[in-house]
């Protein structure tokens, strides 16, 4: 399928892990990717990826914490490529987070983490939203995770706010044609997955869950190119677990 023929879109944290599969599959159906990410050489390498296999693709530094960076990033977006139509806020302090506690993690750092993984998403949504306004509309997800809704410390609650900032944002952006929505990976197997969280624990997670594996970038790209298709057209405002049934909600 060629579902995003000439469309545009941007994928933050697209240097690499479940970013990085995001984006060879936008690329794949026919957008126009715009890999956006602090790490330029490994950026830069995923975009020779995309162009060496046919795609189209461009690599744009940003850091979603800053209002700046994130404009010139839109900026740079629709000057390279007429507009945007899609955005994909999956940049986040991952892979070499510190672990702490709420109650005595470093202030400073919990205020950066904070500023990366739930403020750079609405940042960049707001960078966005005039250009895909122009257009007619566009659709949003958001990367949120399965740590919303059990214990993970600064993590999980930033994750909660993904959640409510994607349904929030489903009210003030639905009357420009925007939909936004939200995937919730479960453990998935990535570099910055087999850093932070020992084996161990990953182990036992696996264990209770329905379909008792560790996910992989590919197991998530499906539901986030639906989200963002025109086959999504009517959903938006939604959480959507993609974890191996590790969190069954009623």
């Amino acid at each position: 399928m060629r579902r995003f023929e000439d469309k545009v879109a941007i994928v933050t944290g697209a240097a690499q892990g479940i970013g990085a599969s995001y984006a060879h599959a936008l690329a794949a159906e026919g957008a126009r990717v715009v890999v956006a990410d602090l790490n330029r050489a490994a950026g830069e390498t995923v975009v020779k990826e995309i162009t060496g296999g046919g795609g189209t693709a461009e690599f744009v530094e940003v850091d979603v914490s800053d209002p700046d960076s994130t404009a010139n990033m839109a900026e740079r977006a629709a000057g390279s490529f007429g507009g945007i139509d899609y955005l994909v806020n999956n940049a986040a302090i991952y892979g070499d987070m510190q672990l702490d506690l709420l109650l005595t993690v470093d202030w400073d750092y919990y205020k950066k983490f904070m500023s990366v993984n739930l403020d750079g998403a609405l940042l960049c949504t707001r960078a966005v939203a005039p250009h895909m306004t122009e257009r007619g509309g566009g659709a949003i997800v958001n990367q949120s995770s399965t740590a919303a809704w059990v214990y993970s410390g600064f993590y999980g609650l930033a994750k909660v706010g993904i959640n409510g900032l994607t349904q929030q944002l489903a009210h003030e952006l639905g009357g420009s044609g925007i939909r936004i929505n939200a995937v919730a990976p479960g453990p998935t197997d990535t570099e910055a997955t087999r850093t932070v969280t020992p084996g161990s624990i990953v182990a036992q997670i696996v264990d209770g869950m329905p379909l008792k594996r560790m996910g992989s970038p590919a197991d998530l790209t499906g539901t986030c190119l639906f989200l963002l298709s025109d086959d999504a057209a009517w959903i938006t405002g939604q959480i959507f677990n993609v974890d191996g049934g590790q969190i069954i909600r009623s």
